[in-house]
């Protein structure tokens, strides 16, 4: 494999030059106007470094979805990412600094996205692409919890052996995820009755005040020691202050490990009921990934990319985080998935987010390392 680090040592500030460029086409997941540009600037690499034109998945609402296929062979191995960020346009600087690059999404996660490209394009380059099928799936929605890219993405998982997500290693060590709780969002309405707050009260039922009852309820139904998180994560509600409030809403944010404690969630708040006479509570949300387990043939594939990392001089970790990605849907269908195989960096969703310039060749080897032996 040093001939292909050797290769991507060699064109390393094309790498950067392209990251730079899909980052700079900036792409909030709910603009689908720049959502779309942005897939076309990714169509555009893709085109330019792999020959690939795109198969193009049109939404009406949310951006379109994009798949690429490279190469031909008996194994197929599915790349999954997406290329929708949390960040409006205009709130992060792009720029270069000492060792960090930092941009909207450059970390979560379009630097993944080239390093991908760039690995399957060095496996060619050097003449070692091995007996396999390379498929490409990039999405518009991850961002939003996949509402309509979910569908295509366990459709294509199932069509493919393999899958590798190129989502960032995690932050501290750099390691690989073998695992990612489950997670779903749900809200609640609240109605009471409104009345004055000063001249009679007691003919109200005040929706803030049992907002609050549910709140505290809503967090007791955690369970730490199973690794099962419950946050609201907003609140809202009333109005004017001499008013005895009539309306709130919760948001509410939900993490597990297995398909167990989700239907316990689920059903917990679903069977949530009101503590105060006079007010009704109205709930809506699901699941919205599934968890990933780890499993044998996680394991399998996490140590084939371990065998890639100690050949390029580097040892890896695996880790079980509490994010979700793509990848739930695909392990959730019982396919070999393998995560965090993109960038290194940190601060994902956040206003320093950054990849650290140096581990962008050898992650990129890795992959292509990895693509290799599998």
């Amino acid at each position: 494999m040093s001939t292909i680090h050797t290769y991507l040592d060699t064109h390393q500030e094309q790498i950067l030059a392209d990251i730079e460029t899909l980052v700079r086409a900036e792409s909030p997941s709910l603009d689908k106007a720049a959502v779309d540009a942005c897939g076309q600037v990714l169509a555009g690499l893709f085109e330019r470094r792999l020959g690939a034109t795109p198969e193009v998945f049109p939404e009406p609402d949310k951006g379109d979805h994009l798949g690429f296929t490279v190469g031909q062979g008996q194994k197929r191995v599915l790349i999954l990412g997406h290329f929708d960020t949390v960040w409006e346009i205009g709130r992060l600087d792009i720029r270069r600094e000492a060792e960090r690059f930092y941009g909207p999404g450059i970390l979560d996660m379009k630097a993944g996205l080239v390093q991908a490209i760039w690995a399957v394009r060095a496996l060619r380059e050097v003449n070692q692409w091995p007996d396999c099928q390379v498929r490409f799936l990039c999405t518009s929605d991850e961002e939003l919890g996949s509402p309509t890219s979910r569908q295509r993405i366990e459709k294509e998982a199932l069509e493919n052996d393999v899958v590798l997500v190129v989502e960032p290693a995690t932050a501290n060590q750099g390691a690989l995820k073998t695992a990612r709780k489950g997670s779903g969002r749900y809200y609640m309405s609240i109605t009471g009755k409104a009345a004055h707050a000063g001249n009679n009260p007691e003919d109200g039922a005040s929706a803030v005040e049992e907002m609050a009852h549910q709140i505290q309820r809503l967090h007791r139904l955690a369970d730490h020691a199973k690794g099962t998180t419950v946050n609201v994560g907003f609140a809202e509600g009333g109005g004017p202050l001499n008013v005895v409030a009539e309306k709130a809403r919760l948001g509410i944010d939900v993490r597990v490990n297995t398909l167990e404690e989700a239907k316990r969630l689920q059903q917990a708040i679903y069977d949530s009921h009101p503590s105060l006479a006079g007010t009704h509570l109205e709930i809506s949300g699901d699941m919205t990934r599934p968890p990933m387990a780890r499993t044998d043939a996680t394991q399998r594939l996490f140590a084939l990319a371990c065998a890639a990392g100690e050949e390029l001089g580097f040892s890896l970790e695996e880790a079980s985080v509490g994010g979700g990605s793509d990848g739930n849907f695909a392990a959730a269908k019982g396919i070999a998935t393998l995560d965090g195989l993109g960038a290194t960096g940190a601060a994902p969703h956040a206003e320093y987010e950054h990849i650290l310039l140096a581990n962008v060749v050898p992650r990129t080897a890795m992959l292509a390392a990895l693509i290799a032996r599998l």
